[in-house]
Parts: structure tokens; sequence; C-alpha cells
């Protein structure tokens, strides 16, 4: 053990940081603690000069807020979660686009979590989001666990289900009718003079109902449902390659391919090249999404076109309104789509 002489001198221990406080963001911008308060937690209501000189001053000292301390007025967390599938589909990403400008613009900060379109996986994700006290929280469809149901429906949290439309959602809505989607495209195919059809689709719950919405119609045709290769999610043009491959291959022929997907219609025209089969000549193409390379592909890709930031936008509009306690005029918003004919159908 070593030994020190008495008289040996002592270096007391570094004190440790003391963390930024309201107080210190406060002095910095020459305003009171209840001011700056306000601003941070519920900036709509603060002149915007003062917010600028609050958030000038966080910047400054290097302040965190914490939103869940009982200092700031309004108890609230300044956060919403949300809940995709995946962000390589740029469908989603557009809207997580659009929702978050739209929050950010009222102070509020965004949360995202990918499900990777599994049920267990978005029913952890919830019990974990719910933990941290968010002021609100988006979904992606509207088919979910039983456990996720319930603790939704117990937490008394504003949640907005998107990508879908039912009468009767856990809160609230923003999406549009996939089996409507699927009669249009059956509709517009069977007026263009094609009859037989085949199918490169994905094995995802709202796919299947666009192709109960394009069976129903070829039902009322006296037509039977089409031959179809089912491919996994994430949809990719590799599998839509794929899928074009496996329909020929089977010694069946076609005049018109419908696709779950631009990425897959993608992978269809591909495949068509490939093989010399000119489309729409020999084969007609069609996609779902309007994604941006769908106009830009030769032949450029017929699809449907869905306001994708726009649901992300009413979403955040719409537990905005719930969260500052402003009546809706309905809580289910339907944001339609529209077929965008172009060369390949």
């Amino acid at each position: 053990m070593p030994s020190f002489a008495a008289d040996s001198p002592v270096t007391p221990a570094a004190e440790a940081p003391r963390s930024v406080t309201l107080k210190d963001v406060a002095r910095v911008a020459g305003l009171s603690p209840i001011t700056v308060s306000r601003a941070l937690s519920t900036p709509d209501i603060v002149r915007s000069e003062t917010v600028a000189r609050v958030r000038a001053a966080v910047e400054l000292t290097g302040y965190i807020p914490n939103l869940l301390a009982g200092g700031l007025a309004s108890k609230r967390s300044r956060l919403v979660a949300a809940i995709v599938p995946q962000l390589s589909n740029a469908m989603f990403a557009e809207t997580v686009q659009g929702l978050g400008d739209q929050l950010a613009a009222h102070g509020y900060q965004l949360l995202l979590s990918l499900s990777e379109y599994s049920p267990q996986r978005e029913s952890e994700l919830v019990a974990a989001i719910l933990s941290r006290k968010p002021d609100g929280i988006v979904l992606t469809g509207i088919n979910h666990a039983p456990e996720t149901r319930k603790r939704l429906l117990s937490a008394s949290v504003p949640v907005v289900e998107t990508w879908d439309l039912t009468p009767t959602p856990l809160d609230m809505l923003v999406g549009f009718s996939h089996f409507r989607i699927g009669e249009t495209i059956a509709r517009y195919l069977l007026g263009k003079g094609y009859r037989r059809f085949g199918l490169v689709w994905a094995d995802d719950e709202r796919a299947a109902v666009r192709r109960q919405g394009f069976e129903s119609v070829l039902a009322e045709q006296g037509m039977a449902p089409p031959p179809a290769c089912e491919e996994p999610l994430p949809t990719t043009l590799e599998l839509g390659r794929r899928g074009l491959a496996t329909l020929l291959g089977s010694g069946q022929t076609f005049d018109a391919i419908v696709c779950s997907s631009d990425a897959l219609a993608q992978g269809v025209l591909t495949e068509a090249r490939v093989r010399g089969l000119s489309v729409p000549g020999d084969l007609a193409v069609m996609g779902f999404g309007d994604l941006d390379f769908a106009a830009h592909t030769a032949p450029s890709i017929s699809s449907i076109h869905i306001d994708k930031r726009a649901i992300g936008r009413q979403a955040a509009d719409a537990l905005l309104a719930r969260i500052a306690g402003r009546p809706l005029a309905t809580p289910i918003f339907d944001v339609g789509f529209t077929l965008v004919s172009r060369e390949s159908a």
C-alpha cells in the first residue's frame, strides 16, 4: 500500500461540469425563465422574434430542454412517434418527410421507427414508444396485433393510421381505398382491350386488397382470377424480372402484366426488353405508386399516383388539432388517388 507524507499536497478532484439550465438560457436571451419556458413548450403562442431569441440562446449555450419537466408550462413531450414498414421504399419516405416538415413547423420532433412489415415488431415498438410519453403516434396501415390495439386504446394518446381506409379507425385515419384502386386498374385495362392478365405481386396485406378489387371487376365480366407470381417484401427491380420470367415460364400467354409496385413494374420492363418483347406492343405493364422514375423509364410506366407527402402533412395536422383540443370535421381523411396513363399501358 502506498504511503503519503502528512504534508503532501492534496489536489482537489475536478468539479463535475454543471448542466446548462433554463435560467442560463434566460440570462443569455435577456428574458425571464417563464418566457423561455413558453417559447420552448408552446412556440405557437409566443412572438416569433422572442422564439428566435430563445433558440439562438439555446444554440449558444448548448441547452437541452427537458420537455417532461414540471417547469415547462405545457407538460408535453413535443414528441410524435411514427412507425413505417421501411424507408427504402420512396412512398413511405415521402410521407415521413411531409409529416416531419409539418410537425417541425409547429415545434414538434419526430421519432421514427421501422416495423419491417412485422406485426410483432410493431407491437414491441408501440410498447417502447408509449413508455416515452409521446404526444401522438402515427402508424402505417389499419391491421395491428391485438395487443397493439389494446395498448393504444388504453393509452389515451392521439393516434393516426395512414395508407389505408376503414370506417372504424383506432382514432384518426389518413389514407385511400386500395380496393377501389384495384377496381380502377381493372376497368382501365379492360377498356384498353386487354384480356390476358398476369400479376407480379408483393406478399403485402394492402397489395392483397388491391388484388381483390382487381379480381372483383374481372369476375363481373365472367373472367377467372389471373395467374399470379407472389414476391416477398420489399419489392425490387430484381423481383420484378423474376416475376415476369416465372409467369412466362408457365407456358401461358399474356397481353398485360399488372404489378403491385413501380419497382416490380420496372423489373418487368427490363425482363421484357431482355426477352425481345415490346411494351406495350407485345405486353402492357401497369405499376403502382407513381415513383419519381416511373415517368422517365423507356417506355414510361402507367401507374397510380398517391400524394404521399400530403398523407404525412394531413396526419400531422390531425394530430396537432387533437393535441390542441381543436375539433376535427371528420376523423377520416381520404386523400384519393389518380391513375396516370403513360406509354407502358
